[in-house]
């Protein structure tokens, strides 16, 4: 019965007039649902916000490089607009690879001989680097001996060492791979000997009550847990690496980047020297990011063993 009452519509006195008022469910039934956005619609729009998050602010950077830059030319007759360096990169890019004669060849070309420079001289300085940075931060014996000698050496400028090399070595392009070794061993040996030390000591402790032999010590327990540390030498060693051989190159001659840009320079090409710029930034960024990548999937390896 009071089921029935409740479903049925009921009538209120107000003022003489009747007012007949229906039940909740009833009146519920009369408003019109919401209407939603279909999710792919929403994915959609928050999508295209943060790509334009992500892209603006490098666009609205660039375009402010290209204006500064654009009102330098206006006033500077000698310097080239932004129009007139994108003209001739066309060009220069156009054949990036052609070769007349040693002191006459592509930019590509030249990338490529820094390029082998800086591998060569990072490849003997991680030879180098590396294994004397496990000692040193093993042996407390060892640090103490190199640690003031290090402390001593490191601030020194790379190039200061190139007229070392070019009496050593009597040519140019071993002394230029010279600087690349002495500029990019510091950071490798400094970095892996603090990753060693700030191995947890409860790890050596373990090693010690299980009677490791040094190798499984250094393979099972150093290597892994001073990884991150030597990747990060290696990530810095490379960049003052690649910032050093422009300016060695410069000074020694013969193929390479820096002397192109030195070469364009003594040709009054202002474009061309611009143009090396970006692609000298271009080539450290690629090397940094490879780095990068390299470090990810190292550490993410480990991480899943």
């Amino acid at each position: 019965m009071n089921a029935i009452l409740k479903s049925e519509p009921h009538a209120t006195p107000t003022g003489g007039a009747t007012i007949v008022t229906l039940p909740v469910a009833a009146a519920a039934s009369h408003v019109a649902p919401p209407v939603r956005e279909p999710a792919s619609a929403a994915r959609g729009a928050n999508a295209f916000a943060r790509a334009v998050k992500v892209v603006l602010p490098p666009l609205v950077g660039i375009a402010f490089v290209v204006l500064v830059w654009q009102l330098i030319a206006t006033r500077n007759e000698t310097f080239p607009s932004p129009l007139a360096t994108f003209q001739e990169a066309l060009k220069l890019f156009a054949d990036p690879f052609y070769h007349n004669s040693p002191n006459d060849q592509g930019i590509g070309w030249n990338v490529l001989a820094s390029l082998k420079r800086v591998a060569v001289g990072f490849g003997l300085a991680a030879l180098v680097g590396i294994p004397l940075g496990f000692i040193i931060g093993r042996v407390r014996f060892v640090s103490g001996m190199f640690g003031p000698i290090i402390s001593l050496l490191k601030p020194v400028s790379p190039l200061a060492w190139l007229p070392i090399g070019l009496l050593v070595f009597k040519s140019a392009d071993p002394a230029a791979i010279w600087s690349i070794f002495i500029c990019s061993i510091w950071p490798m040996i400094i970095n892996t000997a603090v990753g060693v030390q700030r191995v947890p000591q409860d790890y050596m402790n373990v090693a010690r009550v299980l009677n490791l032999s040094e190798w499984k010590i250094l393979t099972k327990i150093l290597l892994p847990s001073a990884l991150p540390y030597i990747l990060t030498g290696v990530r810095l060693a490379i960049g003052t690496a690649w910032l050093v051989i422009v300016a060695a190159e410069m000074l020694t001659g013969g193929v390479g980047i820096g002397f192109w840009v030195w070469d364009e320079w003594n040709n009054l090409n202002v474009a061309n020297i611009i143009i090396a710029i970006v692609v000298i930034g271009v080539v450290g960024l690629l090397l940094e990011q490879a780095l990068v990548a390299l470090a990810r999937a190292l550490t993410h390896e480990q991480v899943a063993n």
